[in-house]
């Protein structure tokens, strides 16, 4: 059947069964359209706006072409698929309700494999993309926006609940709480842009995910990998993470992370570590960037074993940092570049003739007394610390050394 007849007799249909949408809306509904196209077939409904919410039950490829909209009418999630085998490309879903137990979404990938979800705008809705135990899908070059709402009551712009081996690629999500992955394993997340946020990205329970190449700025947390293993991290850039209690990467009960060549800039922390669970489940830091951060690293309750090697720590207002009574030098620190490095390189093999070591003086106080940390880079403990390093009332400690630190380029 033609696009063309199937919205004819789906029009008839409508007429006769009295639907309400188009009376409370005073727009055509789409649900017709779906319904009168045959399974496995490509319906391109004409340019326009039409009522939702909308279901599709069965193999179909929906294609708006850049030119039909969606309006879910302020009722639940705007756009449902229910089977395997779906295309949504080129739609524009909008006007989700505003329930957060509902979950209510701009689209929802319900107990469904290899859904494709290309090229769509879904704004003005509380959760944007909520994939449900869906397998295999392919999420790519679509644009997400959330609602002006105070940041805690909007929904997360990508969902994934009990969902495995996805591609989510080139996706631009701003305006959202978070963009959250729940018990999922095995996704790839590459080349997506996260910005005015809580959580850029937040893992929970689900391991072996592979972050690659996403931007992340201006929220208060940027990639948040909790009780999820072998996590992999490789050219991100997070920037602008200034919460007072945010990290631009952060690792809390996980292990055997690989996180390598991120530039993370201009956040409170750069990168904020536990001890993994077990001791040989350690994290593995190399070639990444950590630049104009109040913090470089910070470690808690930690008990040594990252490895931490071939990085740039470049006018970190700190370069590393420690809960008390937390030591970092039972870490594994080798050929990384100090910007704050003194020593020398007299044969001009790029590696410093004498280890790099940092110590720790009057920054101890709020480190060991976190009430402190108000007054952490106030004049008042910048003073005492200068007076410490220059005649210091109590041997200062050490906190990392590094053996073979890279000669700091200029």
């Amino acid at each position: 059947m033609s696009t063309g007849m199937a919205w004819r007799h789906a029009l008839c249909f409508w007429v006769i069964c009295g639907w309400t949408c188009f009376a409370e809306a005073g727009l055509p509904p789409l649900q017709p359209l779906i319904d009168a196209s045959p399974a496995g077939s490509i319906l391109r409904p004409p340019a326009g706006r039409y009522a939702g919410p909308a279901v599709i039950d069965k193999t179909l490829t929906l294609d708006g072409g850049g030119h039909v909209t969606l309006d879910g009418g302020g009722r639940g999630t705007v756009l449902s698929v229910r089977a395997d085998n779906v295309s949504v490309r080129g739609m524009h879903l909008t006007n989700s309700g505003a329930s957060h137990d509902g979950v209510d979404a701009g689209l929802l990938i319900d107990t469904a494999d290899r859904a494709r979800v290309e090229n769509n705008v879904i704004d003005q809705v509380l959760f944007g993309l909520h994939l449900k135990q869906a397998n295999r899908a392919l999420v790519r070059g679509n644009t997400i926006r959330g609602r002006t709402e105070e940041l805690n009551l909007r929904g997360d712009g990508i969902r994934l609940w009990n969902s495995h081996f996805n591609r989510l690629e080139g996706n631009r999500i701003s305006e959202c709480r978070d963009l959250t992955v729940a018990n999922s394993a095995n996704n790839l997340f590459l080349r997506n842009t996260v910005s005015n946020g809580r959580y850029g990205m937040q893992f929970i329970f689900s391991p072996r995910n592979r972050i690659e190449g996403n931007l992340v700025s201006h929220t208060t947390t940027g990639i948040a990998v909790l009780y999820s293993d072998q996590a992999t991290l490789r050219g991100n850039r997070v920037e602008h993470v200034r919460d007072v209690a945010g990290a631009g990467l952060a690792f809390k009960g996980s292990s055997e992370a690989e996180v390598v060549g991120n530039t993370v800039l201009h956040c409170t922390v750069g990168v904020q570590a536990d001890d993994p669970p077990y001791p040989e489940a350690r994290h593995r830091f190399r070639g990444n960037r950590f630049a104009h951060n109040v913090t470089g690293m910070y470690f808690y309750g930690e008990k040594g074993g990252h490895i931490v090697r071939d990085n740039r720590f470049e006018k970190n207002l700190m370069q590393v940092g420690v809960s008390a009574p937390v030591s970092a030098r039972d870490n594994d620190w080798r050929g990384n570049e100090w910007d704050d490095y003194e020593g020398f390189d007299r044969n001009g093999d790029g590696i410093g003739d004498t280890p790099y070591a940092l110590y720790y003086y009057a920054d101890r106080i709020w480190m060991e007394t976190p009430k402190a940390r108000f007054f952490r880079n106030s004049p008042a403990l910048e003073l005492l610390d200068f007076l410490e390093r220059l005649a210091p009332f109590s041997a200062p400690e050490l906190i990392l050394q590094d053996p073979q630190p890279r000669w700091p380029r200029k």
